[in-house]
């Protein structure tokens, strides 16, 4: 009786929290974002990414079973859904917008690769400075071993989420509502089998059904609020739109290569997490080009 009263209180706190959240969003769409079309649409954009992570953990919480070779592919898929995204959705885009305020090829180029640099070496710190656990390499980061695992994948899913918000944020700050809204759905896209692959990762070291479905679907409210914090900086400064274009880039390619990747080859599966990446640069290219 006692573990159920607190599975129950469990249940009914986390309840608690999520309905402090979004009648906090909501307060802040109607006070802050519908003043600006571009924080609106950014915070659309990060809430429509969110609501997809929830939407992925729902076959963990009705205790549906995935094959590894399943699990390596959906990984791999959101791989190359967020390669295309930032081929097409934000370094092209860096690039001409970088030319349009007067910047030779070479110049433009140059501006877009040390903002590439500067986006990667960022989650690099990130990744240095916060104690997290990966899905691959374990425990890492400043008294690591001091917090309780679950919320080191907590902080490992944060980071993970971070650059992608931080895309659609910068993205709808620009000039092409319509490529920002490509991007928007190629990381919603993305974050359905991502969702599934957290709650997933979470079950596997012994968290229950729900407590791992809703840490998945509470990490992605990480999104909508870098990507109002990403539209914030860019609609400062016009200038900020190539930089802030090419650094989102960097930042997801990073997640790439350091995380998903790694993990979709870590069980011996890496021809169906390449196959999944290529279906998923092709989907996001369609989206990308079709809807612009």
């Amino acid at each position: 009786m006692g573990a159920a009263v607190r599975r129950w209180r469990r249940r009914i706190g986390l309840g608690i929290v999520c309905a402090g959240i979004a009648a906090s969003v909501n307060a802040f769409y109607l006070q802050v974002a519908l003043s600006d079309p571009r924080m609106s649409g950014a915070l659309l954009g990060g809430l429509m990414a969110a609501l997809a992570t929830a939407l992925g953990t729902l076959p963990v919480l009705l205790s549906q079973q995935f094959s590894q070779k399943a699990y390596d592919a959906m990984l791999g898929f959101g791989a190359g859904v967020m390669l295309a995204a930032s081929s097409f959705s934000l370094v092209i885009p860096a690039l001409a917008s970088a030319k349009a305020q007067g910047a030779s090829a070479w110049g433009a180029g140059g501006i877009v690769g040390i903002g590439i640099l500067l986006g990667a070496g960022l989650l690099v710190l990130i990744d240095r400075a916060v104690p997290h656990e990966h899905f691959v390499k374990g425990l890492e980061g400043p008294q690591a071993k001091a917090i309780k695992r679950v919320w080191l994948f907590v902080f490992a899913i944060c980071l993970h989420n971070l650059p992608e918000g931080l895309a659609i944020g910068v993205a709808f700050a620009g000039s092409d509502p319509t490529g920002a809204a490509a991007l928007a759905t190629g990381i919603a896209i993305q974050d359905v089998p991502e969702g599934m692959v957290v709650a997933l990762a979470l079950r596997s070291v012994g968290y229950g059904r729900g407590l791992s479905a809703g840490l998945g679907a509470l990490s992605g409210l990480v999104e909508p609020l870098a990507s109002v914090a990403g539209a914030m900086v860019i609609g400062f400064s016009a200038g900020l739109l190539p930089w802030g274009l090419a650094a989102a880039a960097g930042a997801m390619l990073f997640v790439i290569s350091h995380e998903i990747i790694p993990e979709s080859h870590r069980k011996g599966h890496e021809t169906f997490a390449t196959t999944g990446l290529m279906l998923g640069f092709v989907v996001m290219m369609l989206l990308d080009t079709a809807l612009n």
